[in-house]
């Protein structure tokens, strides 16, 4: 009976996190442009969602890993990459600075009240989340070298 309950809890984990509805929020671009979260990631392709910050290394590390296969990602299986700052007012002000500076070819967008990252129920960052056809497939917090080759092979399935 203990096992079935423990079970019981992994498989509701598992589903709670699959089975997420898209969350529907108003975020900005990187030219201070309002739009809704969900308008910006209706595809047919897979979509990834970074959420990030400027004084987030990992979060940094991970862009810049990505941003070498991204182009190759993108031929191969259509995916796009959405990256969502969470940076504060006080350090809003490097998000276009850095972006620029990085060369990123990415969509950027600011949360700024961090209302979608609520939504997601996201305490840290970086956190990426990847939908498909609507719904969420995978999500993940931190980042690590390589973690890239994981990412790919959840898109190109």
């Amino acid at each position: 009976m203990k096992k079935l309950f423990i079970i019981s809890l992994i498989f509701l984990g598992f589903y709670q996190t699959f089975s997420q509805e898209i969350p529907s929020a108003t975020i900005t671009d990187i030219n201070g442009k309002k739009v809704d979260f969900q308008d910006i990631i209706k595809s047919d392709k897979p979509v990834i969602v970074s959420f990030w910050a400027t004084w987030c290394v990992p979060c940094i590390n991970e862009l810049d890993a990505i941003s070498e296969v991204y182009p190759d990602w993108q031929d191969e299986t259509g995916v796009r990459l959405i990256a969502i700052s969470v940076d504060d007012d006080r350090t809003a002000r490097r998000i276009k600075p850095l972006v620029n500076g990085k060369a990123w070819d990415y969509e950027i967008y600011r949360d700024y009240n961090n209302e979608l990252r609520r939504a997601f129920n996201i305490a840290s960052v970086p956190y990426m989340v990847i939908i498909k056809n609507g719904k969420i497939v995978y999500t993940h917090s931190g980042y690590s070298a390589g973690g890239e080759d994981d990412v790919y092979e959840i898109i190109s399935k």
